[in-house]
């Protein structure tokens, strides 16, 4: 028996959240039952109270806002609780066609992808500004290379998951969860799918983040801590290699001079070359103890992926046995 948890990350959302309810599916090939989880995220508008009228099957809610990344993070360890064998994450202002759930299920109900990625169409949609356009592609392919994936829009929220997969991804960061997400998919060699999907218009400014450079700039914040957490030694031989190099040309220059019979005033370029080249090699060496550090947060994730592994065997234990057929009881 399939279950799909559709889970709706919510901030102050009152208003567009019944459109996007009823929006959803309630019948899906491939798919046994369907439930919705709204995540209120600290919200003072009675978001709620709705998504209870509404006759949502879970709801869990934040008594302070603690972002986006933390609210994806409660929806997914809330639908794991619940048995959700497929988790689909969709946003409440109503961006994407609810309809579309079925082709991001798709795929994992046909055992083909651990992750599946709404594509809008960033490059020809008609909802999006030619800037937005431009940053989408550049950072979608920024991310690309980071993770080492195929994904086309890489921060789309519009996305399902696996149970399996579900359970070996942890969010770290607080902004968004859509390239720490898949820079960690990436590196722990998820099979990641991208199909096509709608996108209405969106009748509000985002409440992710007030302007683009904000964006921008935090979004590059994630990028770069995501990818320094799964790759700290390249991260930090590479950085430690900058500053060696840097180093370099002081030391250059004082025995350029020296050479000259001239190095007397300019011992100063020999003591700044050789401390950028002391921090250089400590800097490499501090790119040595995090990929150690790296190597036990692995055995952590393995640890963390077999408890929950158990506790799915524990709940199948506790779980009351089926009612016995009539004809059964009939002959006792």
């Amino acid at each position: 028996m399939t279950k799909l948890i559709i889970q709706i990350p919510c901030f102050n959302e009152a208003e567009s959240l019944p459109d996007t309810l009823v929006a959803l599916p309630r019948r899906l090939p491939g798919v046994d039952t369907i439930e919705i989880l709204v995540i209120d995220d600290g919200s003072d508008d009675g978001t709620a109270d709705v998504a209870r009228r509404f006759g949502v099957h879970h709801v869990v809610r934040h008594r302070r806002n603690r972002g986006l990344a933390a609210a994806f993070q409660s929806g997914i360890d809330t639908a794991l609780a619940a048995g959700a064998d497929i988790i689909v994450n969709t946003d409440a202002d109503g961006q994407y066609a609810g309809e579309d759930i079925a082709k991001l299920v798709a795929p994992i109900v046909a055992h083909e992808a651990d992750l599946v990625i709404g594509d809008r169409g960033v490059g020809e949609n008609a909802h999006f500004g030619p800037f937005k356009r431009l940053l989408q592609r550049l950072g979608s392919a920024v991310v690309r290379s980071l993770s080492r994936t195929e994904v086309t829009d890489a921060v789309s929220g519009f996305r399902a998951l696996s149970r399996a997969a579900a359970q070996r991804i942890t969010i770290t960061t607080e902004f968004s969860y859509t390239t720490d997400m898949l820079i960690q998919a990436g590196r722990k060699r998820f099979k990641i799918v991208s199909v096509p999907v709608r996108t209405n218009a969106t009748l509000r400014p985002s409440r992710l983040f007030t302007s683009i450079p904000q964006f921008i700039s935090r979004q590059l914040m994630t990028m770069a801590r995501a990818y320094a957490t799964y790759n700290p030694l390249r991260t930090f031989v590479v950085i430690g290699g900058l500053v060696s190099l840097v180093g370099l040309a002081p030391i250059v220059r004082f025995l350029w001079f020296w050479a000259s019979g001239d190095g007397q005033g300019h011992v100063q370029s020999l003591v700044l070359g050789g401390s950028l080249l002391v921090l250089g090699v400590l800097t490499g060496l501090m790119g040595v103890l995090a990929e150690l550090i790296g190597a036990n947060r692995k055995l952590l994730e393995k640890t963390l992926s077999h408890v929950r592994r158990l506790e799915d065997r524990l709940t199948e234990l506790e779980a009351p046995p089926a009612a016995e057929p009539a004809e059964r009881k009939r002959r006792a």
